[in-house]
């Protein structure tokens, strides 16, 4: 999966921006730390989320553990299947286990995000 052009929070998000609106979820780092996924709690379509808010939950085995918003936006879509299937987040984190889509309503916060470089190196030294 190419993730070149995804931008990354440093609470391990990603965001792809797709046209008018962004998918959101988080990163194979963020999944291979929390081991396998069994539940994820996401927001209703039409929610607001709010930049380094959060916006769910993820479970695994080992722990639960927060999800943030990378951006401010409004719930346009949620992966339903992730419902039935928690664990493609840990088996397709960039591409099927994506969590929310959104639609940004400042696109200037995507400037503050980091680069898939960026975050690689910021990941290693957490």
């Amino acid at each position: 999966m190419d993730v070149q052009g995804y931008k990354f929070s440093k609470t391990h998000e990603w965001v792809a921006e797709e046209n008018n609106s962004a998918k959101i979820g988080i990163s194979d780092f963020a999944q291979k730390e929390l081991g396998d996924v069994v539940y994820v709690e996401l927001p209703a379509v039409g929610s607001v989320i709010e930049s380094s808010k959060q916006f769910g939950t993820v479970e695994s085995t080992k722990a639960a553990s927060e999800i943030y918003a990378p951006v401010n936006g409004t719930v346009v879509e949620v992966n339903t299947e992730l419902i039935k299937n928690p664990q493609l987040i840990n088996s397709d984190p960039y591409g099927k286990g994506w969590m929310i889509r959104i639609t940004v309503t400042r696109p200037e916060q995507l400037k503050n995000l980091l680069t898939l470089e960026q975050y690689q190196a910021q990941a290693v030294h957490h």
